[in-house]
């Protein structure tokens, strides 16, 4: 009766991918299940080769999975996504299925460590060469383009600085040499931003953040058009990094708070931003939600609002970071984001601890500072437990 592009995203989050079995459950369904039962021999063969829609075995297809599949393609404007256990084992998926020996990658240097460690330590055993530029300077991304460049990636916001590229601009340098842009959602999800509609080819997530949104359990996802995303799903059938019915489920239930959660996070994330950038003990405020953010008039024409993500720069240098973050008693000290609860971690000596401490410098991520995973407890608690620290 309704078709998606015609519903709004809050709507979406809670209907989009619903299918009812023939008990009519009005929750979605979780099942359990590593393999499926055919009628016939034929009808086997028929499902196995593709001709005959159906679920085979749950490495690559299962009900419940394809029903988040279809909410999170619904609320970015895809076509088709492809749920994975992890972020990582999405964007390695990605990569396996569009990146060949000879490739060349241009990426934002200001990617999350794990990814850089990906492209510089393991794909490079395959003979794909990456250039890192500026998240933030066009000129770079054009100049860095080689005959043999495929592939476009960054993450905006970015880890843990909050720098904000502009999908439009980025998206056209890759269309014009025949590459493909690539486009951490992570911490926006297509409730603040949809990367799709600016120019991006394809969209990563990791539903263990705010999709998830309490920090049970892990997951990830390939999204964008079925051309794009199919090669994809085909590597994830033979390889099997795959994401289990049961997260797949706990992630719809996610997916149906997403909305509310984010515009509350945002809500929060801002009054903390805001207290810490007049504190004299805070040298840096990063968030694009405040005026003073060097690209806050870019993000507020890709995003809804500026998000969960609060990071800055204390003076003292890693001494006095790690003594704020030990002085905390209500915000959990880890490294996870996105969860109901505030997070706190110092990004230099954690998160980016596993690069190089000249990779580190040159991404910004300085010894003083602090990155905050804003949560949804009652904001004066928040500020009056960093107070504790930052006196």
């Amino acid at each position: 009766m309704f078709e998606d592009e015609f519903l709004h995203p809050d709507t979406l989050a809670v209907r989009a991918g619903t299918t009812r079995s023939q008990f009519g459950e009005h929750s979605d369904a979780m099942y359990l299940t590593s393999s499926f039962v055919v009628g016939s021999a034929e009808e086997a063969s028929l499902k196995f080769t593709g001709q005959m829609p159906g679920f085979i075995y749950s490495r690559f297809t299962n009900p419940t999975v394809t029903a988040f599949e279809e909410r999170l393609a619904a609320l970015e404007g895809a076509e088709r996504a492809v749920a994975t256990a992890s972020g990582m084992s999405a964007i390695l998926s990605l990569f396996m299925a569009h990146l060949k020996s000879g490739d060349h990658v241009v990426a934002s240097a200001s990617l999350f460590g794990s990814t850089i460690q990906l492209l510089n330590v393991y794909l490079s055993k395959f003979g794909v060469s990456v250039t890192y530029v500026s998240a933030t300077d066009i000129t770079e991304w054009a100049d860095a383009c080689q005959p043999n460049t495929k592939l476009l990636f960054l993450e905006t916001p970015s880890n843990p600085l909050t720098e904000i590229s502009d999908i439009r601009k980025i998206a056209d340098i890759a269309h014009a040499r025949g590459a493909l842009l690539v486009v951490d959602n992570c911490f926006c999800t297509p409730i603040l931003q949809k990367p799709l509609a600016m120019g991006a080819d394809l969209v990563v997530h990791s539903a263990t953040k705010y999709i998830d949104g309490q920090g049970r359990v892990l997951g990830g996802a390939v999204v964008g058009s079925s051309a794009l995303v199919d090669p994809v799903y085909l590597f994830l059938r033979t390889a099997g990094p795959s994401l289990s019915a049961f997260n797949a489920w706990v992630l719809l239930k996610g997916l149906e708070t997403l909305p509310i959660r984010m515009r509350a996070h945002s809500e929060n994330a801002l009054k903390l931003a805001t207290y810490l950038q007049a504190h004299p003990a805070v040298e840096q405020v990063y968030y694009p939600g405040l005026p003073s953010h060097p690209q806050h008039a870019l993000a507020m024409t890709q995003q809804n609002a500026g998000g969960g993500m609060v990071s800055f720069v204390v003076k003292g240098g890693r001494e006095q970071a790690w003594k704020i973050v030990d002085a905390v008693q209500l915000i959990s000290r880890t490294a996870n984001l996105g969860d109901t609860r505030s997070t706190i971690t110092h990004p230099a000596s954690t998160t980016h601890g596993r690069i190089t401490p000249a990779a580190r410098e040159a991404a910004g991520i300085t010894e003083g500072l602090i990155r905050i995973s804003v949560g949804l407890e009652y904001i004066n608690d928040l500020i009056a437990d960093l107070e504790q620290g930052l006196a």
